[in-house]
């Protein structure tokens, strides 16, 4: 599937192609605390499917849990999440985070990782009382 997107404020824009049923729900606490949400939505691809505009991320490194780098991209003018890979035998695998994708209505996730770290409220949402706009 061909996908595009973009960080909030439009400075940095991406092209990919990815497989729509490798999209992920992690709940680590690295992603609830870079989120400041409960978790974290990806959609998985191989780096030499994401073609980045003319403004490149800004690139901040964090030791994950496992003592894995983790290369986490984000726009250097709003701050928006937009990819996150690994290094050496981790850095092939891309993940686009969701919010960055223009189409993501199409875009289901289809596993989650990191479930014990996961708000013991989460399966609760869909009973709660919704307003269409806020």
């Amino acid at each position: 599937m061909h996908i595009d997107g973009q960080c909030h404020c439009g400075h940095v824009t991406y092209e990919a192609e990815i497989d729509p049923r490798m999209v992920s729900l992690c709940h680590c606490t690295d992603c609830q605390r870079m989120t400041g949400s409960p978790y974290r939505v990806t959609a998985i691809t191989e780096r030499d499917k994401i073609r980045i505009g003319s403004n490149p991320p800004k690139l901040y490194v964090k030791i994950g849990e496992n003592g894995r780098r983790r290369l986490q991209y984000f726009c250097p003018e709003c701050g928006s999440p937009l990819f996150t890979t690994g290094t050496d035998e981790d850095g092939d695998t891309w993940g686009i985070r969701w919010g960055s994708i223009n189409q993501r209505a199409h875009l289901r996730p289809s596993r989650q990782i990191w479930c014990r770290s996961a708000a013991n409220w989460f399966g609760e949402c869909a009973a709660l009382p919704g307003d269409e706009r806020g």
